[in-house]
């Protein structure tokens, strides 16, 4: 059977727009602690935009910029970066690091860096990068969430949305080659839908990332 191409970008992109605060109780409990939930994050699209212009790669990525206030009343702009090559990535360390300067020097904001890989391999966990020479040297080092580590049976018992969201990530890697196992696995999703009692707008909206991001042929 042909493989065909899952749409992760598109999938994670939307949820995370829709439902930023539930994706940092679930990913980056610590970080979602610290911000003031009484100020509404500011997504910064356009800013995104202007950030990763001069990125030359054809390989497409996940990326949102939120502005958010700390308790403290710091404003910081969050960049959460969502990469889901199956392979090693030579250049990722360095597209982190060129999209967090660009950032502070294109708008003069604290940046922090969070990544989500969600590739096949259990091995590739890049967290920082840095150059120089001597006692001169310059480090960016970010927060990484591998999918992979997640057990499938204490994703089940998560109610958070993003649980759903990491589970259709996984089985959508899982069967890459078996198109028929896929459909199967994205019937037993949509159905887990409703056993974990999400309200209609949270069916609605993880339906569509489950049938966006597992990708079917048209027969």
């Amino acid at each position: 059977m042909p493989e065909i191409t899952a749409n992760y970008d598109e999938s994670w992109k939307e949820v995370i727009g829709d439902y930023f605060e539930s994706f940092l109780i679930f990913f980056y409990p610590d970080i979602h602690r610290q911000i003031n939930w009484e100020k509404i994050p500011i997504p910064l699209d356009k800013e995104l935009e202007q950030i990763t212009a001069s990125a030359e790669t054809e390989t497409r990525h996940a990326d949102k910029l939120f502005q958010v206030w700390l308790l403290d009343n710091q404003e910081v702009w969050l960049l959460v970066h969502i990469e889901v090559q199956s392979q090693y990535d030579k250049e990722f360390t360095q597209r982190m690091f060129i999209y967090n300067y660009r950032a502070f020097d294109l708008y003069n904001k604290p940046v922090i860096s969070l990544a989500i890989l969600g590739d096949d391999s259990k091995k590739w966990r890049p967290n920082s990068y840095e150059y120089g020479l001597g006692k001169s040297k310059l480090k960016l080092e970010f927060s990484i969430i591998k999918l992979q580590d997640y057990q499938w049976e204490e994703l089940k018992q998560n109610n958070n949305i993003f649980a759903m969201v990491v589970m259709a990530h996984l089985k959508t890697k899982a069967t890459t080659s078996n198109l028929t196992e896929r459909e199967q696995w994205k019937w037993n999703l949509s159905r887990l839908l409703y056993e974990k009692g999400y309200n209609r707008k949270e069916i609605t909206d993880l339906y569509k990332v489950i049938d966006l991001m597992m990708t079917l042929s048209e027969d």
